[in-house]
């Protein structure tokens, strides 16, 4: 490619000059929308725990990752040192008991992969190549989901090899780490879409943090507090529908129904009945799938205010 430079008057008259600057087209592999799509997964997902980051970056995410895992290795020790036939804690409680530091980790997160790119107006650049709306939040749902399930499953995981080390019964153990694996993917997917939303509302980061905050502890204060009074009142069919209406206690009345675990909720008072069952596992997908619908609203046009 050649570019054409104009001198003018100014230099006495000469004519223009055209000089090559040496660009030559492309002629290498295309590599397409896959590849696209696999590279912004793999930097949105190391992006969350600062990897490929400042050092700075990485404080957070690891911090809370190591104190998500602490008291899963506390617990194996002491379970192993004291002699004991099982775990004191379940699998898929371990989750809602820690639900504060991933909380925490999603606020801190979820506007890091999508607040930025709003923020400096990269967005439209993205779609400049073989990328569409919908490989953009696949990519950022995807990325978000693996980060948080990494971060759930991880303590489950010490909580299983701690287990078998203290040669506790086998197939219970393994059940049980089955069902929690499931527990976190559906909680990951959640957290996931419900924080990228609404990290997507705004550019600012800050905003962002505050709002997902908000968004997870207001609902889940309310829920419990009320939850409290309906003990009070002897109604245990209240309490167990109140949990529609909060993640983490929406995450915890599915697994209750679904998986047969136990209940966190207020003198342990999960779903009442089988309608109550089948809400919870309907509005767990239709917030995920939901989430999912509504970040690819957001995304549909290139060009973002």
């Amino acid at each position: 490619m050649t570019q054409l430079e104009g001198r003018g008057p100014a230099a006495g008259g000469a004519q223009d000059v055209i000089h090559d600057i040496g660009y030559r087209h492309y002629d290498g592999p295309r590599l397409g929308r896959a590849y696209a799509r696999r590279s912004l997964y793999t930097q949105s997902l190391r992006g969350a725990y600062g990897l490929g980051r400042s050092v700075k970056s990485k404080v957070l995410p690891m911090m809370l990752f190591a104190v998500m895992c602490a008291p899963a290795a506390i617990i194996v020790a002491v379970a192993i040192g004291t002699k004991m036939t099982e775990l004191p804690i379940e699998y898929t409680r371990y989750a809602i008991i820690m639900q504060a530091v991933i909380g925490l980790f999603l606020a801190a997160q979820a506007p890091q992969a999508v607040s930025l790119d709003l923020r400096f107006k990269v967005t439209p650049l993205y779609f400049s190549r073989p990328i569409e709306a919908v490989d953009y939040v696949a990519a950022k749902f995807a990325a978000l989901t693996t980060a948080i399930f990494i971060l759930t499953a991880t303590p489950v995981l010490i909580l299983y090899i701690g287990a078998l080390l203290g040669k506790f019964d086998f197939s219970d153990q393994t059940s049980g780490f089955a069902k929690a694996l499931l527990a976190e993917l559906l909680l990951s997917m959640l957290y996931a879409g419900v924080g990228l939303v609404i990290a997507a509302l705004t550019p600012r980061r800050g905003f962002g943090v505050a709002a997902i905050i908000a968004a997870f502890t207001l609902p889940y204060g309310a829920v419990s507090s009320v939850q409290a009074v309906a003990s009070v009142q002897g109604d245990k069919d209240v309490i167990g529908w109140l949990g529609l209406f909060s993640p983490i206690t929406l995450i915890d009345g599915a697994q209750t129904w679904v998986l047969g675990a136990s209940s966190s909720f207020v003198d342990a008072a999960g779903p009442p009945n089988a309608m109550a069952g089948v809400a919870y596992v309907v509005v767990l997908l239709a917030a995920i799938a939901g989430s999912f619908g509504l970040l690819m609203r957001r995304y549909r046009k290139a060009v973002l205010s």
